[in-house]
């Protein structure tokens, strides 16, 4: 199993400079963050200007991969698909479809996104929508020889009561996508932080999705239960600190919260999953800049390395 992490962290760095870091800590993959060089979206980035991605910049890439014994695992683009404006839609899909072919041309073997939600619509109508896009960014990936990923989380940000902003965060909505869009090249970019504060048992999510289980994102969550009891499901309504505090759960790094990742590893291999675990670092206590963000990174590192590697 590679093990990396989401490249987007990490401020101002070049891309071959997060390898170069990567290499030293120990990692070898990264989830390359492929947002457009202008956006306002948080914890984005933009490593690769797919869109303007010359075949002197590929080599380099594949390059540098090889030098620094660093694969990259999938290029990540996480947006709201199904956005109710119509110019704001195409604009997202015009980019992953940049994305996608982008991945092809490097050999990259995933693409992550999200579906999203568009609020004015009924559920039925949005996965109508999904259906008629998805088919299409799917079929443009099989021919790049590239899968696509959904990662699972709500999304409570994206709207101002806290509800979610994405079709594509349980089991009960993965059927459905999956019906909708059966090919064995669309799949799951695992989440089981966003399970976790949803009270949905990531151990069994894991062994009941294993064909579509492509990646796994390492993310960890602290569920306060005692508040989780006094705002319930929906989470917190009044005076939120910011546009996620739903009050009752706090994404953390890896190894300092709930998720025992023991179990989730030995699940993984149970299962026969052997591809990709990439840390995605959300965690606000280390994020002030790279050398907190790296503090993280490596408190993580250290953690689930032994883990992931076996060692007694």
């Amino acid at each position: 199993m590679k093990f990396g992490f989401l490249s987007g962290c990490l401020q101002d760095m070049t891309l071959e400079e997060k390898m170069a870091y990567a290499h030293s800590v120990g990692f070898n993959a990264m989830d390359v963050s492929c947002w457009p060089k202008e956006n306002s979206r948080d914890y984005s980035g933009s490593d690769i200007d797919v869109e303007n991605l010359t075949d002197e910049e590929a080599e380099k890439i594949i390059a540098d991969e090889k030098k620094y014994d660093v694969e990259i695992s999938s290029l990540a683009y996480y947006d709201n698909m199904l956005h109710p404006d119509a110019n704001v839609r195409k604009q997202y899909a015009d980019h992953l479809r940049a994305v996608i072919k982008a991945a092809g041309r490097l050999g990259v073997p995933l693409v992550g996104c999200f579906i999203g939600k568009n609020q004015t619509k009924s559920l039925q109508a949005n996965f109508d929508d999904f259906e008629a896009i998805f088919t299409d960014f799917v079929k443009l990936a099989e021919e790049n020889n590239v899968k696509l990923m959904i990662e699972n989380c709500p999304m409570p940000g994206w709207q101002e009561d806290g509800l979610p902003g994405t079709i594509s965060y349980s089991p009960e909505l993965w059927d459905e996508m999956f019906k909708r869009v059966p090919s064995k090249n669309f799949g799951l970019n695992f989440d089981p932080s966003h399970l976790r504060w949803l009270h949905i048992d990531y151990l069994k999510a894991i062994r009941d999705y294993k064909d579509r289980i492509f990646h796994v994102d390492a993310k960890d969550v602290i569920v306060d239960e005692e508040k989780f009891h006094y705002y319930g499901i929906f989470g917190k309504k009044l005076n939120r600190q910011h546009e996620e505090d739903l009050g009752f759960w706090t994404p953390v790094i890896p190894g300092l919260g709930d998720i025992n990742w023991s179990q989730l590893y030995n699940t993984l291999k149970e299962v026969g999953f052997d591809t990709y675990l990439s840390i995605e670092h959300e965690d606000r206590r280390f994020a002030a800049n790279n050398d907190e963000i790296k503090a993280g990174l490596e408190y993580s590192y250290n953690h689930l390395n032994p883990i992931i590697n076996e060692f007694k």
